[in-house]
């Protein structure tokens, strides 16, 4: 039975968000630097701005941490003086709302990659419902749109899909993930 957040839980998310703020504040130049190159490069790195929900559950694996990661990652990423201001904050809030949104429907039991890709995709979707809500991307002709959106998909589910399930494998492997998740009963009888 999984219990509710505990304040570690809460806390290690934060300290993951605030990395990945200062991440997300770094890349806003890359995003720039590539955009000219046409063809929506861009848009296949635009997944990294996904990643903090999808790294932070696969970390701490309860209801909540996607959506307080990415709401806490665009904090941090607008106190470090994100060019596009406040609306990382929105953004933020509707990317972890529809990764948290996948990790809901599994019951947060699945950790494996498939159900992280689905998180990176749901996020892309949740990241594309606001963009056409802002009105940029509703002007390009449909061969273009599909691109843009085509791109972002790819980008999303490479970088906070495969990425960040494989980053976590890594951290696993050393052995830090087990200081924040809980014991279960599994690992009790493992010890009698």
């Amino acid at each position: 039975m999984m219990k509710g957040l505990k304040l570690t839980d809460i806390l290690v998310t934060i300290v993951i968000s605030i990395v990945f703020g200062i991440v997300y504040k770094l890349w806003g130049p890359l995003y720039y630097a590539v955009k000219p190159l046409g063809l929506h490069i861009d848009q296949l790195i635009y997944g990294m701005w996904f990643i903090a929900a999808t790294v932070a559950f696969l970390i701490i694996r309860k209801p909540g941490i996607a959506l307080l990661a990415e709401t806490a990652a665009a904090s941090a990423e607008f106190i470090t003086g994100s060019e596009w201001g406040l609306e990382v904050l929105l953004y933020g809030l509707i990317q972890g709302l529809f990764a948290e949104m996948v990790f809901a429907i599994f019951r947060y039991k699945k950790f494996h990659i498939g159900v992280t890709m689905l998180a990176a995709v749901s996020s892309t979707i949740g990241s594309l419902i606001m963009d056409f809500y802002k009105g940029y991307i509703d002007d390009l002709v449909f061969w273009n749109l599909l691109m843009f959106i085509g791109a972002r998909f790819i980008g999303a589910i490479i970088i906070a899909g495969v990425f960040a399930h494989y980053l976590v494998k890594a951290l696993e492997a050393t052995g830090v993930t087990n200081l924040v998740r809980s014991v279960s009963q599994k690992d009790y009888d493992a010890l009698n």
